[in-house]
């Protein structure tokens, strides 16, 4: 199975529409969009869950804030939950608003990271 690519062209709109700068990779059988060369946000396969997944880095404030609806999981793919990362279910950006709510949280968070 492969990721949703349309899924993947929502994003790059959404990104491209708010004049973030950004590329795509193909990581582990799905697709991350890098923001200042670092992780924001991509679509994974989960296997488990059977469809593809939005995945967001959004740091732990917001991911304690988030973590309790009903769309969202834990980044836990290796067995381990990743902190401040979350797999958001279709449900949860299935409407652009949505979705664009998700990408909004991983560029602000994405903002605040130093390397």
């Amino acid at each position: 199975m492969a990721y949703d690519e349309h899924l993947g062209d929502r994003i790059r709109q959404i990104l491209q529409t708010k004049n973030v700068p950004f590329y795509d990779k193909k990581m582990m059988g799905g697709l991350v969009f890098m923001v200042n060369d670092k992780m924001c946000c991509g679509i994974h396969i989960d296997k488990k869950y059977g469809d593809s997944l939005l995945m967001a880095k959004i740091g732990e404030e917001a991911y304690n804030q988030n973590i309790e609806k009903e769309e969202c999981l834990p980044m836990d793919f290796t067995g381990r939950p990743m902190k401040g990362y979350i797999f958001i279910t279709p449900q949860g950006f299935d409407m652009d608003s949505d979705l664009e709510y998700w990408i909004d949280k991983a560029v602000a968070f994405n903002k605040t990271i130093t390397k």
